[in-house]
This record gives C-alpha cells, sequence and structure tokens, in this order.
C-alpha cells in the first residue's frame, strides 16, 4: 500500500463542524459514498493540450506519469485521498524560462464516464508568461482533479479553470505557490457537474508576489456548488484580490467561503475578497461567508465584503421598454453580470473564448 494511501486511511471522517466540510459533507463527494474506501477502478481522463487556435503546443515540456507531492498544507482528508488515487500518475507542464507566447493554451480534460482522478502539476519558469485554459466537459460519474504549482521569479500566469461536464460529481483541489515577484491571475467558471466541492488555496510567501483571484459561476436545477478558496500572506509585499460572482437559478444552492490569511511578518500585505451573488428563483440559495485572520499590523489593507440579490427590476424594465423579452433582458443582466469578473480572466480572445463556452447555460437559468 502507497503512503499516500496509508495517510489517507489514517484519517478519521470530517465532522460537520469542520469549516470546511460545513456545507457538503465529505461522504457526499466521495465516490462511492463511503469514506471509510480508496475504490480501485478510477481511471484517468483523457487529456490534450494545444493552442486557443487548434494549433499544436510548441516548447512546452509535457511529462506523464509522475509523483508530484503537494507543494504545501491544505485540508488533510481530500488532499491525501486525491493523492492517493493519482498516486505516480501526475501530469507535469513545465514553461521554460523567458517563454512568452500570445496563444492561450487549452488543457482539455474530457472524462471516461465513470470514476476518474487526474493530477496535474504546472511550472513556469523565470520571466516567462503563459495563459493555460483548463476546459473540462463530458459526462462523469465522478471526477477528482489535483491540481498543484510553481510559478519562477517574475513570471506572469493566467490560470483559468472551466467546468463544461454535463453531470457527476467533480472534486477539485488546488494549490499553487507564488515565486518572487510573480503574478497570478486565477480564474474559475463552472456552468457544469451536478455537485460540485472545490478547495482552492493560494501561498504567498515570496516577497512581491501578487494575485488576482476571480470566479464567474452558474448554477441551475438541483445544481449544488461550493468552493472554497484561502490566500495565505506570508513574505512581505504581497497582494491579493478575490471577487466571486454566482448567478443562482432554479433550486439550486451556491457556497463561497473565502479566508483571507496575513501572517505575521507579512509587512505592507494588501488583500482584499467580494462575493456577490444573483438570486434569479425564491427557490435558489446563496451562502457567502468571507473571513480574515490578520496577525500583521503593518499592513496597506485589508478588506471583505458579500452582497445578494435579485434582478434589479429597474434595469430589467429598462431593457423591456427598448425591445426586449423578461426572458432576454434577463439574460443580459445575467450576462453583465457574470461578465464583470469574466472580463478580467484574459485577454480579448481569452474573453470571447469564455463567452462562448458558458453561453448556452445562460439560456432558462430561472428556471
Amino acid at each position: 500500500m502507497s503512503a499516500s494511501k496509508e495517510a489517507y486511511l489514517s484519517l478519521e471522517e470530517p465532522p460537520r463542524s469542520d469549516h470546511l466540510w460545513r456545507y457538503t459533507p465529505w461522504k457526499r463527494v466521495h465516490p462511492t459514498g463511503d469514506p471509510s474506501e480508496i475504490p480501485d477502478e478510477i481511471s484517468t481522463p483523457q487529456i490534450g493540450l494545444s493552442t486557443i487556435n487548434g494549433e499544436e503546443a510548441s516548447g512546452i515540456s509535457i511529462e506523464m506519469g509522475n509523483a508530484i507531492s503537494i507543494p504545501f498544507e491544505g485540508s488533510p482528508v481530500s488532499n491525501s485521498f486525491l493523492s492517493a488515487v493519482t498516486d505516480g500518475k501526475a501530469i507535469r507542464i513545465s514553461i521554460p524560462d523567458n517563454w512568452r507566447s500570445e496563444n492561450p493554451l487549452i488543457l482539455d480534460v474530457k472524462p471516461t464516464g465513470g470514476l476518474d482522478a487526474v493530477h496535474i502539476h504546472v511550472e513556469t519558469g523565470k520571466f516567462s508568461e503563459a495563459t493555460i485554459l483548463t476546459r473540462v466537459q463530458g459526462s462523469s460519474k465522478w471526477l477528482g482533479i489535483l491540481r498543484t504549482g510553481q510559478t519562477g521569479v517574475g513570471s506572469f500566469l493566467r490560470d483559468v479553470f472551466v467546468n463544461k461536464a454535463h453531470d457527476g460529481n467533480l472534486m477539485r483541489v488546488d494549490a499553487l505557490r507564488l515565486g518572487r515577484d510573480s503574478s497570478v491571475t486565477a480564474g474559475t467558471v463552472s456552468a457544469g457537474s451536478t455537485w460540485t466541492k472545490a478547495d482552492i488555496r493560494y501561498l504567498l510567501d515570496s516577497p512581491g508576489s501578487n494575485l488576482n483571484v476571480l470566479g464567474s459561476l452558474l448554477s441551475a436545477d438541483q445544481m449544488h456548488l461550493d468552493h472554497h478558496i484561502e490566500i495565505s500572506h506570508i513574505a512581505p509585499n504581497t497582494y491579493s484580490r478575490l471577487g466571486w460572482h454566482t448567478a443562482c437559478g432554479g433550486n439550486s444552492t451556491s457556497v463561497g467561503t473565502g479566508m483571507l490569511r496575513i501572517e505575521k511578518g507579512a509587512r505592507q500585505a494588501d488583500a482584499g475578497q467580494l462575493f456577490h451573488n444573483l438570486l434569479l428563483s425564491e427557490k435558489a440559495k446563496a451562502n457567502s461567508i468571507p473571513e480574515l485572520e490578520v496577525e500583521e499590523n503593518d499592513v496597506v489593507g485589508c478588506g471583505h465584503g458579500t452582497a445578494n440579490g435579485p434582478v434589479d427590476e429597474d434595469q430589467r424594465f429598462y431593457l423591456m421598454a427598448r425591445g426586449l423579452s423578461e426572458q432576454e433582458a434577463e439574460d443580459a443582466l445575467v450576462a453583465a453580470f457574470l461578465n464583470s469578473t469574466l472580463s478580467q480572466m484574459g485577454n480579448e480572445d481569452v474573453h470571447a473564448w469564455l463567452i462562448d463556452a458558458v453561453e448556452d447555460a445562460l439560456v432558462g437559468l430561472k428556471t
């Protein structure tokens, strides 16, 4: 038995009092519903890497079948479980030093339809600049995605995760460590999977690191989306912003928890987070819990906030007075709401690609 399997099996099932599992119990997103087991029949989804215009990606190193550890501590349960089911099967994507390309990279993840899991590790070289759009599409009973990474000194990374899975459960864990003077724009675009549990964490332990986390999410029907975002400022002169927009329709539930930590010694840190939820039906539910832990007195700023509400009736009336139907007016307002974060995830080509990826999900979101 591997060390990662032993580590998971030695743990007890986390209680609902645990902050991370308060709204989505581990049993509910476990692939079999029995937290005491690690199923053997877990496959690796099909992985493809290309550019946004369909060309083969050049200059990028891709290695299959690696054993890669998670760069820093997170949730013991989800980390050890995904490490166990992807043990020795990590896909390492390496961006060379000084590498730059105007063509964003598309990383396609296509599940087999059963139980699937994959570990994707990204490393960016010094002073490199890359855009990676990870797209999940197709059907899956259960999909586990472990995404780890390290950014190089002075590098710039746009990392956008797009979930377009038709159904099933998604268990996602991200752990990204930012290098000195590196910048990361991290986006989450979700319009798929019946149940989603995501534990997304960033470590800013090198001076001058800069992070912008953005979310544009759509929930409808009986969907349950639960995203936990945790940003830890360890080094001085670090910066982060978290902006999270969710449109909730049908009988869906959305949960967004944000934790900003500024540890002692993170002088001149600047951090902020803001959650916005747009409620499109009477049965839709949205929970946002922004939290702060500040142990350093010498900070530039540290703030948080959240807001929930329905579509603005005055804005709807304005659009209907100009010839739009009620549904068309609402679709336009929802699109504008989500676009406020979506538009910050990349350049014009990336923005157009993201809009194309989610626009079909806007139709009939209210019902």
